[in-house]
Protein backbone atom coordinates (compact mmCIF):
# COMPACT_ATOMS: atom_id res chain seq x y z
CA UNK A 1 0.00 0.00 0.00
CA UNK A 2 1.15 3.48 -0.85
CA UNK A 3 1.04 6.50 1.37
CA UNK A 4 -1.32 9.33 0.45
CA UNK A 5 0.00 12.68 -0.67
CA UNK A 6 -0.98 15.03 2.16
CA UNK A 7 -1.51 18.67 1.34
CA UNK A 8 -1.74 21.18 4.15
CA UNK A 9 -3.32 24.46 3.15
CA UNK A 10 -4.59 26.29 6.20
CA UNK A 11 -4.04 29.96 5.40
CA UNK A 12 -1.76 30.69 2.46
CA UNK A 13 -1.25 33.71 0.17
CA UNK A 14 -4.28 35.60 1.53
CA UNK A 15 -4.67 39.38 1.29
CA UNK A 16 -6.20 40.42 4.62
CA UNK A 17 -7.69 43.81 5.47
CA UNK A 18 -7.66 45.18 9.02
CA UNK A 19 -9.49 43.63 11.98
CA UNK A 20 -10.18 40.20 10.49
CA UNK A 21 -11.25 37.23 12.61
CA UNK A 22 -10.62 33.69 11.34
CA UNK A 23 -11.64 30.68 13.43
CA UNK A 24 -9.45 27.67 12.65
CA UNK A 25 -9.47 25.19 11.12
CA UNK A 26 -10.07 27.03 7.86
CA UNK A 27 -8.68 26.69 4.34
CA UNK A 28 -8.07 30.12 2.86
CA UNK A 29 -5.74 30.40 -0.11
CA UNK A 30 -5.11 33.02 -2.75
CA UNK A 31 -8.20 35.02 -1.76
CA UNK A 32 -8.92 38.55 -0.51
CA UNK A 33 -10.69 39.23 2.80
CA UNK A 34 -11.93 42.79 3.49
CA UNK A 35 -11.65 44.85 6.69
CA UNK A 36 -13.62 43.61 9.68
CA UNK A 37 -14.68 40.32 8.09
CA UNK A 38 -15.36 37.18 10.13
CA UNK A 39 -14.54 33.70 8.82
CA UNK A 40 -15.92 30.78 10.84
CA UNK A 41 -14.41 27.32 11.30
CA UNK A 42 -14.37 24.67 8.56
CA UNK A 43 -14.69 27.31 5.84
CA UNK A 44 -12.88 27.04 2.51
CA UNK A 45 -12.30 30.13 0.41
CA UNK A 46 -10.44 29.43 -2.80
CA UNK A 47 -8.01 31.33 -4.99
CA UNK A 48 -9.36 34.50 -6.56
CA UNK A 49 -12.45 34.74 -4.32
CA UNK A 50 -13.18 38.08 -2.62
CA UNK A 51 -14.97 38.67 0.69
CA UNK A 52 -16.11 42.26 1.32
CA UNK A 53 -15.73 44.53 4.34
CA UNK A 54 -17.70 43.52 7.41
CA UNK A 55 -18.95 40.30 5.83
CA UNK A 56 -19.50 37.23 8.04
CA UNK A 57 -18.96 33.75 6.60
CA UNK A 58 -20.22 31.11 9.04
CA UNK A 59 -18.94 27.55 9.51
CA UNK A 60 -18.87 24.80 6.87
CA UNK A 61 -19.27 27.19 3.95
CA UNK A 62 -17.49 26.68 0.61
CA UNK A 63 -16.57 29.71 -1.50
CA UNK A 64 -15.02 28.59 -4.79
CA UNK A 65 -12.88 30.39 -7.34
CA UNK A 66 -14.66 33.19 -9.17
CA UNK A 67 -16.92 34.26 -6.29
CA UNK A 68 -17.06 37.89 -5.18
CA UNK A 69 -19.10 38.73 -2.08
CA UNK A 70 -19.87 42.38 -1.27
CA UNK A 71 -19.73 44.37 1.95
CA UNK A 72 -21.78 43.75 5.10
CA UNK A 73 -23.09 40.36 3.94
CA UNK A 74 -24.05 37.40 6.10
CA UNK A 75 -23.31 33.94 4.71
CA UNK A 76 -24.86 31.37 7.06
CA UNK A 77 -23.68 27.86 7.90
CA UNK A 78 -23.15 25.33 5.11
CA UNK A 79 -23.67 27.62 2.12
CA UNK A 80 -22.22 26.18 -1.10
CA UNK A 81 -21.12 28.27 -4.06
CA UNK A 82 -20.79 26.44 -7.40
CA UNK A 83 -18.64 27.56 -10.33
CA UNK A 84 -18.77 24.49 -12.62
CA UNK A 85 -22.07 23.70 -14.36
CA UNK A 86 -20.78 20.37 -15.78
CA UNK A 87 -21.29 21.60 -19.37
CA UNK A 88 -19.44 18.57 -20.77
CA UNK A 89 -21.41 16.14 -18.61
CA UNK A 90 -18.96 16.05 -15.72
CA UNK A 91 -16.63 18.13 -13.61
CA UNK A 92 -14.13 20.24 -15.55
CA UNK A 93 -10.54 20.64 -14.43
CA UNK A 94 -10.13 23.62 -16.77
CA UNK A 95 -10.71 26.98 -15.02
CA UNK A 96 -11.75 28.42 -18.40
CA UNK A 97 -14.94 26.35 -18.06
CA UNK A 98 -15.79 27.78 -14.63
CA UNK A 99 -18.25 30.65 -14.20
CA UNK A 100 -18.25 33.68 -11.91
CA UNK A 101 -20.64 34.65 -9.13
CA UNK A 102 -21.13 38.20 -7.88
CA UNK A 103 -22.97 38.86 -4.63
CA UNK A 104 -23.90 42.49 -3.89
CA UNK A 105 -23.67 44.24 -0.53
CA UNK A 106 -25.99 43.66 2.43
CA UNK A 107 -26.99 40.21 1.16
CA UNK A 108 -27.94 37.50 3.65
CA UNK A 109 -27.81 33.87 2.53
CA UNK A 110 -29.48 31.27 4.76
CA UNK A 111 -28.01 27.98 5.93
CA UNK A 112 -27.70 25.22 3.38
CA UNK A 113 -28.34 27.44 0.36
CA UNK A 114 -26.67 26.60 -2.94
CA UNK A 115 -25.62 29.47 -5.18
CA UNK A 116 -24.92 28.65 -8.83
CA UNK A 117 -22.95 31.11 -11.01
CA UNK A 118 -25.22 34.16 -10.84
CA UNK A 119 -25.29 37.84 -9.99
CA UNK A 120 -27.28 38.90 -6.92
CA UNK A 121 -28.00 42.61 -6.41
CA UNK A 122 -27.69 44.51 -3.11
CA UNK A 123 -30.22 44.10 -0.28
CA UNK A 124 -31.35 40.53 -0.90
CA UNK A 125 -32.22 37.74 1.54
CA UNK A 126 -31.87 34.15 0.33
CA UNK A 127 -33.82 31.68 2.46
CA UNK A 128 -32.29 28.60 4.08
CA UNK A 129 -31.98 25.69 1.68
CA UNK A 130 -32.73 27.80 -1.40
CA UNK A 131 -31.08 27.03 -4.73
CA UNK A 132 -30.29 30.18 -6.70
CA UNK A 133 -30.17 29.31 -10.41
CA UNK A 134 -30.81 32.74 -11.99
CA UNK A 135 -29.61 36.30 -11.55
CA UNK A 136 -31.46 38.32 -8.91
CA UNK A 137 -31.86 41.96 -9.96
CA UNK A 138 -34.58 43.12 -7.54
CA UNK A 139 -34.02 43.52 -3.77
CA UNK A 140 -36.22 41.27 -1.66
CA UNK A 141 -36.59 37.87 -0.06
CA UNK A 142 -36.11 34.77 -2.23
CA UNK A 143 -36.90 31.20 -1.21
CA UNK A 144 -37.20 27.71 -2.62
CA UNK A 145 -35.65 25.53 -5.28
CA UNK A 146 -35.28 27.20 -7.61
CA UNK A 147 -35.27 30.39 -5.56
CA UNK A 148 -38.17 32.70 -6.38
CA UNK A 149 -39.16 36.17 -5.20
CA UNK A 150 -41.28 35.97 -2.05
CA UNK A 151 -41.71 39.57 -0.95
CA UNK A 152 -39.99 42.92 -0.61
CA UNK A 153 -37.65 43.55 2.30
CA UNK A 154 -39.20 45.80 4.93
CA UNK A 155 -37.41 49.14 5.42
Amino acid sequence: MGAPRLLHVGIKDVSFGEGITVIEPANLYGCTIGDGAFIGPFVEIQRGATIGKGTRVQSHTFVCEGVSIGDECFIAHGVMFVNDLFKAGGASRDPADWNKTTIGSRVSIGSGATILPVTICDDVVIGAGAVVTRNITKPGIYMGSPARFHRAVRP
